[in-house]
């Protein structure tokens, strides 16, 4: 088996166990822990594999029983200081009238039953440029340092003892088709309690937005098992209040019905309770889970994709994706052509100086200035025989 795929279904194993709280089976003796600790990086749970080591920590060598720790007690203290930090953003925008919009709330950590195995995830909060700015430098003056770039959507920020917060003023997809779409969605938010200014999406809406992002991301081989396991959390916790065919209505609008059903299907197969029977129909093709499971936990390295909707989205990323390279080189030329043109204008300047320079030079130009010419080749054979008649 390919060593990425079998860290990537131990991972999921392990997360499994732990979410569900049943007994864990993992042969450790196999694991290369400097891979796994990068793999439950990247995927956000490394936290919850240190919940899963504990009775089983004389197998995980100490300096990665240290790197595992660690995420767990940032965990543990991102819980304790999540709900105040989050309060006293909302409160300080709202008080300023900063209009903005929730894009993912913070209520799926009350669905973990265990708290700290809830993720270390940052506010997503959708504004106006105007109010992007307005907003950035609020969370400054609140303490908070700008982590991460997004160039042409907005940045991520940061601050000890804070929650991570994300200012979008562009939502972070590529095509017109999925902006059009989550646009509509973010359009429907209401106005969160107590607060005059501050808006956030219905649970169905939310949901949507997390499945239709979780597809777009999965296109992208971006998605993680993290966002995954907040999907079936959300629609376990939520699923009374979506309507199904709404749901299925919206995700088809955004071309991706059929490809977010088989992530929602894939989540519970990992990490749903073994008695929930939401999926109580087993689908007559099982490889194309395996294809998805493949894709999902090496990041693309194993892609044998063919979802049509995968494919046609990923397409249409590419597409975007390769417009704006050549965008981007086409300003890149634009920018060497006028670097060149004024260092042309700069010569010409030099070896031509204006009438008021060469007045100064030459005062006979000021009386007879259709002179200026002849006085120009008077000072560049001078200035020519100082250079090569020594």
């Amino acid at each position: 088996m390919n060593q990425s795929l079998f860290e990537g279904r131990t991972l999921v194993g392990m997360i499994s166990s732990i979410i569900r709280q049943d007994a864990l089976r993992v042969s450790y003796n196999r694991i290369e822990w400097d891979r796994m600790f990068r793999l439950a990086d990247f995927h956000k749970v490394a936290n919850i594999v240190y919940l899963g080591v504990l009775g089983n920590s004389e197998s995980l060598p100490d300096r990665w029983r240290e790197r595992f720790f660690g995420r767990y007690q940032e965990a543990l203290l991102f819980g304790e200081h999540c709900k105040e930090s989050m309060k006293e953003v909302l409160m300080w925008l709202d008080m300023r009238e900063v209009s903005c919009t929730i894009l993912i709330s913070e209520s799926v950590r009350e669905f973990y039953k265990i708290s700290e195995a809830a993720a270390n995830s940052p506010i997503q909060i959708f504004l106006d440029e105007e109010n992007y700015y307005l907003a950035k430098g609020y969370l400054i003056d609140l303490g908070y340092e700008a982590d991460q770039l997004y160039k042409g959507l907005g940045e991520r920020l940061v601050k000890i003892s804070g929650v991570p917060i994300v200012l979008y003023y562009c939502l972070p997809f590529r095509t017109a088709r999925y902006k059009k779409n989550m646009l509509k969605l973010v359009e429907t938010a209401a106005l969160r309690e107590p607060y005059s200014h501050i808006r956030m999406l219905s649970s169905e809406n939310e949901f949507i937005y997390r499945m239709a992002s979780a597809s777009y991301r999965y296109a992208n081989d971006e998605l993680t098992l993290r966002e995954v396991l907040d999907i079936v959390l959300c629609h376990k916790a939520w699923r009374e209040e979506i309507a199904e065919d709404t749901l299925w209505k919206r995700l088809e609008e955004f071309g991706v019905d059929v490809l977010a059903e088989k992530i929602l299907r894939i989540a519970y197969m990992w990490f749903g309770d073994k008695d929930d029977n939401y999926f109580n129909d087993q689908p007559e093709d099982l490889t194309v889970y395996d294809v998805l499971e493949d894709r999902l936990l090496t990041s693309g390295e194993v892609n044998n994709e063919k979802d049509e909707q995968a494919l046609t989205l990923r397409k249409k990323i590419q597409k975007e994706i390769d417009k704006e390279r050549h965008a981007e080189e086409k300003e890149l030329r634009q920018e060497k052509r006028q670097e060149l043109f004024e260092k042309f204008m700069k010569k010409v300047r030099w070896l031509f100086p204006d009438y008021h320079y060469m007045t100064s030079i030459y005062p006979v130009v000021e009386k007879l200035p259709f002179l200026l010419p002849v006085f120009w080749i008077v000072r560049d054979f001078r200035l020519l025989w100082r250079m090569f008649g020594k």
